[in-house]
């Protein structure tokens, strides 16, 4: 990890952001304090979204049948 004051990130902030787009931590500072980090993004992989977040095929629904016989239907085939 890197520190740099935020000085140094307005002077040279585009090779800050390949440092980090490589992999790499740069602490921010302001006074000597810090008060941000930079950190690559992290890919989220769809099994650790929630359920209701995954994607979902969509209920096909027979011609002449009422969302109601739908869901019935659904129920009964062990959903």
């Amino acid at each position: 990890m890197q520190a740099l004051p935020l000085s140094a990130l307005r002077a040279d902030i585009s090779s800050i952001i390949d440092l980090v787009q490589q992999g790499e931590t740069v602490r921010i500072l302001r006074h000597g304090k810090p008060v941000a980090d930079l950190v690559p993004v992290q890919d989220t992989p769809v099994a650790r979204q929630p359920s209701w977040k995954q994607p979902f095929d969509p209920v096909a629904l027979p011609p002449q049948a009422s969302l109601a016989q739908a869901v019935l239907h659904e129920r009964e085939m062990g959903a």
